[in-house]
């Protein structure tokens, strides 16, 4: 039979149906619902047709080979793209294994495995995902070494595959890093970066409640200074001035940019922002200059010129104790004190008893708010009930239930019933501080809303009502305040806060490896001379480099026989001795295997046994015929020679 058409044995068999599921495992998350179970079920199919020495039914396979592309174009309306690509790939993959019968298909198999393993790369960089990538290459090695002609035990391959990763890692480094880091990613399909919702332009109560559960980092600050108090860490991303009822949108009319008045030393800090395919870029409130790329809103926000689909550091300077607008332009105070005609009559009235009651005294009236969350039979909840067409009212004379925008959207409508101009503002408070590493880590779970009113004198003033009903969301962060019975076991305080300890780790992934971007490259080899818009020195630095890995293997694989390169030899030389110190010397110009025989009758059994297996064994891998023996082999048998007790 020739090579090609030799048909791989059941070992062989078993280890690409491994492989195969260890790639729809890692692919699980994001494939569409009706695909990981059936593909598993038809992997365990095909494993027991082959053990059965039965093959796949031909008319089912050509009916899964139709349906799959179908059934892709039907979730996702297309085959291209990331998401219905990585489908119709796992789906192929599976069903390819229900036709290999030969070598040939099975090198298909493999080739087809570590195409579809690396995709998973483009939906997760992180250290995690790509160590789990890392790991799931070990089967797939096994496999392709276990198609070889003399492929020894199981137990050798599994210890040849992991000594050949091992042996990958110098040769990946290298390429790591001469390789030329592209300015955009080579693929051009929508959708192909990975990225988090984040805070968004639009505020509709529950929006937020579905990143209060989301334990995901959305950024880490890095501060030049000292970290900033708890009660300090407010990130702002976006002014919302305009509702209709149900949502706040930031409103499209044109505003001269917020005079800002600082009073205390600006903090200097970089945030290293997750991909959000939004403009919206966190500042510490609030920052009083802009990063390259990005501008200024009116209201002294930050966007950047194009959605973030790729992690982005940038590096910005904010006040902390500063007065902001001081004198509110006519357009400013209208759109502040915008509401939708006829919307929510109860909170109306009661914010016009405000009102009569305190005249023009914003302070006092933004005061009766506070009190009436604080005194009033709030609580704090990241699972409300649902509100009824009358939000706000239904929100404060009824379910009395929320987080933050519930509270920040019901008191800004207060305030503006109640003549007091006012806004939404939206972002990240709190956050984790890594004293050993000196910076922040902030979670999609610290997305904050919270308001701000303009006060005569005073300028734009933060208020956070949901301070007022639950202090904890403030002073101990947002882990803190979801310790409800409501509240999922991942935002528990020990797994969180286990989870932060470590993230450290992650930060210095994220900076070394998924950061480095075609702009450290070039900082990183200019140091030693070498150009990377010159491909002449970088061909010569790669192919240098890669000269030496191969000078250093083929040095370790011609070292002389005699000694520590014929490990055939060694390993007998290591059973010699020991057979010795049990007075089973050999004789003078004994033969090896004679020498063997006459060890195995002086001993007891299974000795006997044992030591006879090992003498038949080195005779047909020193005199079979094969030469050189093949080191799997000959690394099975120096095993059980070092096993061997007399």
């Amino acid at each position: 039979m020739a090579p090609a058409n030799r048909v791989p044995d059941q070992r062989a068999f078993a280890l690409l149906i491994l492989s195969a599921a260890v790639t729809l495992v890692l692919h699980a998350p994001h494939l569409p619902l009706w695909l990981p179970m059936p593909a598993a079920l038809l992997l365990l199919l095909c494993w027991a047709f082959r053990r059965r020495g039965r093959r796949f039914p031909v008319l089912a396979r050509y009916v899964l080979v139709l349906a799959l592309p179908l059934a892709v174009v039907a979730s996702y309306g297309t085959i291209f793209g990331r998401l219905p690509g990585a489908a119709l790939a796992v789906g192929l993959l599976t069903l390819k294994l229900t036709e290999t019968e030969t070598l040939r298909d099975a090198r298909i198999v493999i080739a087809t495995s570590a195409f579809v393993l690396m995709s998973a790369l483009l939906f997760g960089q992180s250290l995690l995902q790509t160590a789990l990538v890392c790991v799931a290459l070990w089967p797939l090695l096994t496999a392709a070494m276990s198609l070889e002609p003399a492929a020894g035990p199981t137990r050798a391959l599994m210890h040849g595959s992991a000594l050949r990763l091992m042996l990958a890692l110098p040769v990946a480094l290298v390429a790591f890093v001469l390789i030329p880091r592209l300015a955009s990613p080579l693929w051009g399909a929508p959708g192909m970066q990975v990225a988090k919702t984040g805070v968004s332009a639009r505020m509709t109560p529950g929006a937020i409640g579905q990143l209060l559960i989301d334990d995901q980092p959305a950024f880490r600050v890095g501060f030049q200074g000292p970290i900033p108090a708890r009660p300090l860490r407010y990130f702002r991303a976006v002014v919302l001035w305009h509702f209709d009822g149900r949502s706040w949108t930031p409103g499209h009319a044109a505003l001269p940019l917020e005079r800002l008045i600082i009073r205390d030393r600006p903090s200097r800090y970089t945030v290293t922002l997750d991909a959000t395919r939004q403009t919206l870029l966190p500042a510490l409130d609030i920052p009083v200059d802009t990063a390259p790329g990005t501008f200024s809103t009116a209201a002294r926000t930050l966007l950047a010129m194009r959605p973030i689909d790729h992690t982005l550091r940038y590096t910005l300077e904010s006040a902390t104790d500063y007065t902001l607008s001081p004198q509110l332009v006519p357009d400013e105070r209208t759109l502040a004190l915008q509401l939708p005609v006829g919307a929510d009559p109860r909170a109306r009235a009661l914010a016009a008893q405000w009102r009569a009651r305190y005249g023009g005294n914003s302070r006092a009236i933004v005061a009766s708010a506070l009190r009436m969350f604080r005194n009033g039979g709030f609580r704090y909840t990241l699972v409300p009930p649902p509100l009824g067409r009358q939000q706000v009212d239904d929100f404060l004379f009824r379910t009395r239930a929320g987080f933050c925008e519930h509270y920040a959207s019901a008191f800004v409508f207060l305030m503006r019933a109640a003549g007091v101009p006012a806004r939404v503002v939206a972002g990240y408070q709190g956050g984790y501080a890594n004293r050993t590493a000196g910076y922040l880590l902030v979670r999609q779970s610290d997305a904050h809303a919270w308001a701000e009113v303009w006060i005569p004198g005073d300028g734009w003033v933060r208020v956070d009502p949901t301070a007022a009903v639950s202090p904890d969301r403030i002073s101990l962060g947002a882990t803190a305040a979801a310790q409800t019975a409501d509240a999922p076991w991942f935002l528990s305080g020990w797994w969180i806060g286990f989870r932060n300890r470590i993230d450290v780790v992650n930060r210095l992934w994220n900076q070394a490896v998924v950061g480095f971007d075609a702009l450290r490259q070039r900082a990183l080899l200019t140091q030693f001379g070498l150009d990377p818009s010159r491909w002449q020195s970088v061909a010569l630095a790669l192919g240098g480099a890669l000269g030496m890995a191969l000078a250093v293997g083929l040095a370790l694989a011609l070292r002389e026989p005699g000694k520590r390169g014929d490990a055939l030899a060694t390993g007998f030389q290591r059973l010699e001795r020991r057979l010795t110190r049990a007075r089973c010397a050999r004789r003078p110009g004994e033969a090896p295997v004679a020498y063997l025989r006459r060890a195995a009758s002086s001993l007891p059994s299974p000795a006997a046994t044992t030591l006879m297996a090992l003498a038949g064994r080195f005779a047909q891998l020193r005199y079979g015929g094969t030469q050189p023996p093949p080191p799997l082999a000959v690394r099975d048998w120096v095993r059980k020679a070092k096993d061997f007790r007399p």
